[in-house]
């Protein structure tokens, strides 16, 4: 073992470039994985980062205006409290738009506990009162309301916007939204809760009139201790005086489908990512126990046993290993935070959020075993190296020309590009094995990219992702089934869809429905007429076109364990309602658990069923805003004006997570790439001082290494591409149909964007190559020992 050692000393002080390169490209790669659980975490836990960043409160008790929250305090179990904060009840309004929104009074300093973080804008300040600056900018005082980010969404809303607040008198007030924050509460979403809005005292004083409740935070010491915490809250309060009681878990649970959707896919990429930067560790490892070939045979020559070589490798390369996976992990914990941008905030917050010390000792540990399972390898192929120098030599070390090279070399074609292409394509199985190696950091570019093109089509296209309509639009007054309300929606419709950018309007009605065995609760949805049918996206089967025929999403066929072409029979309001799938659709709204029928069809079960809202289809380009602006004047302002929910606006984190992971893909991409140059010029070593004797000059020497990286990394590129785009289509339709969407959303980046993928790899290699070229070309065109091994 001493003996062992000794080696391994000399053998570090004799390759001291070697090993900084290991050590380095070990380092790399551990920085690189790390970095991409800290951004999978970030995107894949926003509820929690939101709050762990605002330092959230586990329970919020509304309560009456006369309760002692106070007393709360000396709850067992409550660290901390935020606010009490005085509340009123309010409808807001801004383009059309109409939200029920609690506003909360705050301080014009942010609390500590229960913070909401601002994404836009300003926090409430003080306002002016020397007269010069009030009402104008945003944060303008007590003219000033900052939105939960979920309302400002449904508000269409952005910092500087004024929006109509309504008072519990109904008195209207003009406020100016100063900011936009997420909170670590319930999210607003129609149908549901109100959501919440924060102004200072003085506002709210003038909105509410003294008609005011209460909301109160509670941070927990232990947040297993919720439920009972809440019973020791209510009793301490008083029932009586508790109106409403919302937990952490609620909160969280509204954000789980992210959560699980997101955490799918990008534990796809990790594993994707684990096994390139395995990979790529390995390469490097394994090339430098080929470039010590001469050392291992001279090592046997003097006495040394196969077990001993073995094991002398064995400790070395595990020693570098550990090394750079300490400095790659000790780089990510000390200075990752300092990195700019997406990736140092994902970081920093990373450190909070639930698995951080798993994953740190986790993806270290686990690339560790995976370093030296492939040193493992390399050294017992190191110790099976036979002691004779001339066997290396006695061997040919290529394949012969073949003979259309031979053919390409007699009609002039540049010998850099014959001996490039011939050096890039060795043999079969040694070229399929390195475009491989260099292809799967393309391969997951790719697939990122297919997520990312997909997530565009929401917003570039959404009719072609289920979402043809923009807007719905609902009218004030109650429904009712007489004639004149029947005249009155006619009237409506004619009024909608003389709206400037309006392409049609469809009449609609929505309800609940018990499937078969009333075991569970869908959408029943009534869109469009028979003579005008609402243009579902279809993408198996067919769209409705007769009576008592109905599509439905991804989640309804899964949950009823039927298939396009099915009879279904569900309970609505008491009746029977029997319908004949023609289709499938995408359907990204209630998990895909939508069936979706004509409102003519309905009303064979109800006759005087009317249409609760209608879906507005707008003109190609038409903004949207725009439309809903001029809507919010039309029908004298008795009309409530809706965005369709998009499920991109959940999934936005991936977007910056996806451009940090194809950086972090690049990287080993880089790695690897350098190992696989390095490991070719060394193995062709012999043939290039051969090359040289007969007459090549050092400049074709270094374009024939040039040419090969070139070549190598456009096969690895093409191939790449290709099959990234296949898996990744083949990724995105699986994960939406696992969540009720449906499959059929998948889109491919465009053509321009995979060729700058495959130009930018070819001039990556083509730069990478060009050092080692430029040493190689200023070789002696003498063999050596070295060589000769």
């Amino acid at each position: 073992m001493r003996a062992t050692l000794r080696w391994a000393h000399a053998d570090f002080r004799a390759h001291r470039g070697e090993a900084l390169f290991v050590v380095l490209a070990s380092a790399g790669i551990i920085a690189s994985l790390l970095l991409a659980g800290a951004l999978f975490s970030y995107a894949a836990n926003p509820w929690q980062r939101v709050f762990n960043q605002s330092h959230g409160a586990h329970i919020w008790l509304h309560t009456n205006a006369d309760a002692d929250t106070a007393a709360l305090s000396r709850v067992d179990g409550v660290a901390a409290l935020s606010g009490p904060y005085r509340t009123t009840a309010t409808t807001v309004e801004s383009r059309g738009a109409r939200v029920g929104v609690t506003l909360r009074a705050a301080a014009a300093t942010p609390p500590e506990t229960g913070r909401p973080i601002i994404t836009d804008g300003s926090w409430l300040t003080r306002p002016d009162t020397t007269g010069t600056g009030a009402g104008t900018g945003t944060g303008a005082g007590n003219g000033a309301v900052v939105l939960e980010a979920s309302v400002a969404r449904a508000l269409w809303a952005e910092p500087g916007d004024t929006v109509r607040i309504t008072g519990p008198d109904g008195a209207p007030h003009a406020l100016q939204v100063s900011g936009i924050a997420e909170a670590a509460e319930p999210r607003y979403h129609p149908g549901g809760g109100p959501g919440i809005g924060w102004v200072l005292a003085d506002t709210l004083d003038e909105v509410a009139h003294g008609d005011t409740g209460q909301s109160v935070g509670l941070r927990l010491q232990d947040p297993d201790d919720t439920d009972f915490t809440v019973q020791r809250a209510v009793t301490v309060l008083g029932a009586d005086r508790v109106a409403q009681v919302t937990k952490w878990q609620q909160a969280r649970a509204e954000a789980g489908g992210d959560d699980r959707l997101l955490g799918q896919m990008f534990a796809v990429f990790g594993l994707g990512a684990l096994l390139a930067a395995a990979l790529a560790a390995a390469g490097a490892i394994g090339a430098r126990v080929r470039g010590q070939l001469r050392d291992i045979a001279i090592l046997k020559a003097v006495g040394f046993t196969p077990g001993q070589v073995t094991r002398g490798f064995l400790v070395q390369h595990l020693a570098f290993a550990l090394l750079g996976v300490a400095l790659g992990t000790a780089a990510i914990a000390l200075l990752g935070a300092r990195i700019p941008g997406r990736i140092g905030e994902a970081t920093q917050v990373w450190q909070d959020l639930p698995g951080h010390t798993a994953l740190m000792i986790g993806i270290p540990c686990g690339a560790v075993l995976l370093i030296a399972a492939a040193t493992g390898l390399s050294a017992w192929r190191a110790g099976r190296v036979p002691p004779v120098p001339v066997a290396r030599a006695a061997l040919p070390s290529a394949a012969p020309m073949t003979a259309l090279g031979r053919r390409a070399l007699g009609v002039r074609v540049p010998p850099a590009l014959v001996l490039g292409w011939r050096a890039a394509f060795p043999r079969r199985g040694r070229t399929l094995v390195t475009v491989a190696r260099l292809a799967l950091p393309l391969v997951l570019i790719t697939v990122a990219l297919v997520a990312w093109s997909t997530l565009d089509q929401f917003r570039i296209r959404p009719a072609q992702m289920g979402l043809p309509a923009a807007l719905t639009v609902r009218a004030a007054q109650p429904a009712g089934a007489s004639d004149a309300s029947d005249t009155s929606d006619a009237e409506l419709e004619r009024v909608l869809a003389a709206v400037r950018d309006v392409a049609a309007v469809h009449p609609g009605a929505e309800m609940a429905a018990l499937v078969p065995g009333q075991t569970g609760t869908i959408t029943l949805r009534g869109l469009g007429t028979a003579r005008d049918p609402y243009p579902s996206t279809v993408v198996e089967g067919r769209a409705v076109s007769g009576p008592d025929e109905a599509v439905a999403g991804q989640g309804l066929l899964d949950l009823l364990g039927v298939r396009v072409g099915a009879w279904v029979r569900m309970t609505v309001e008491g009746r029977p309602q029997i319908l004949h799938l023609v289709g499938r659709t995408i359907e990204p709204e209630s998990g895909g658990r939508v069936i979706t029928t004509t409102v003519d069809a309905l009303r064979e079960r109800d006759p005087q069923l009317r249409p609760g809202f209608h879906a507005l289809v707008l003109r190609e380009g038409a903004d949207p805003v725009a439309v809903s602006a001029e809507l919010a004047g039309t029908a004298g302002g008795t009309l409530e004006v809706r965005r369709t929910p998009n499920p991109v606006d959940r999934l936005e984190p991936a977007r910056a997570v996806i451009a940090a992971l194809i950086a972090v893909l690049g990287l080993i991409g880089l790695i690897e790439l350098l190992t696989l140059i390095g490991t070719g010029v060394r193995d062709r070593g012999r043939d290039l001082l051969a090359l040289k004797a007969i007459g090549l000059t050092p400049r074709e020497i270094g374009a024939m290494i040039v040419t090969a990286a070139g070549l190598t990394a456009l096969a690895s590129a093409v191939v790449g591409t290709t099959v990234g785009a296949l898996a990744g289509r083949w990724l995105v339709d699986t994960q939406s149909a696992s969540s009720g969407i449906g499959a059929g959303i998948a889109q491919l980046p465009p053509l321009p964007v995979l060729l700058t993928v495959v130009v930018g790899a070819v001039l990556g290699a083509v730069v990478a190559a060009a050092l080692p070229a430029a040493r190689a070309a200023r070789r002696r065109p003498a063999d050596s020992l070295s060589e000769t091994l």
